[in-house]
């Protein structure tokens, strides 16, 4: 008998509520307002952080995907938008959760230092299926450029998502799914 995973619908900026009842391997479908960055918007934001400058947008609450969307074609909102690999952005994260980030999108497993900066800032990672940005972007209702305009597919959006499909990797108590999950398969 297989087991049918049952989806959570959560709502983005994220609250604490939210975040504590969320597991790793938990199924999700996040609406709301998410931004995207990747490695050279990460570097900026670390880097005007590092100077003592504001950021051009307020991480508090907020989720962030990593990812780096193609052009749209006529009548589309986005072209295909989907995940990069986390482990890019490892370095910065930590910083990133200290200044409020509640959850992360991407793709990929993460450092022991961004697990334990989860823990310590009651945040999560999600990923997001690797393969189907053409699916994912069907998700994505409307997109407003924010900051860093001239680093083009990797600059900042904010993207109004209804029902965009991720799964909860590393919750907020720390568990990684792509550790339970091989242990609970290895059981079975």
């Amino acid at each position: 008998m297989s087991e049918q995973a049952v989806i959570k619908y959560i709502q983005a900026p994220l609250s604490a509520e939210t975040i504590k009842d969320l597991r790793a391997g938990d199924v999700v479908r996040i609406s709301g307002y998410i931004y995207t960055a990747r490695d050279a918007a990460h570097k900026r934001l670390y880097e005007a952080l590092g100077r003592g400058e504001q950021l051009p947008l307020d991480l508090k609450d907020n989720i962030i995907y990593y990812v780096g969307p193609t052009p749209a074609k006529p009548g589309e909102i986005v072209g295909s938008a989907g995940p990069t690999t986390s482990g890019r952005m490892d370095k910065y994260t930590p910083t990133m959760l200290e200044q409020g980030l509640k959850g992360m999108i991407g793709k990929g497993l993460r450092s022991q230092e961004v697990i334990d900066a989860c823990v310590k800032h009651g945040a999560v990672y999600f990923v997001a299926i690797g393969g189907a940005a053409a699916v994912i972007a069907q998700s994505i209702v409307e997109e407003k450029m924010i900051a860093y305009e001239d680093l083009g597919p990797e600059a900042i959006r904010r993207y109004k998502v209804k029902d965009f499909p991720a799964i909860v990797c590393i919750d907020s108590q720390g568990n990684d799914f792509y550790k339970v999950g091989i242990a609970r398969y290895s059981r079975e």
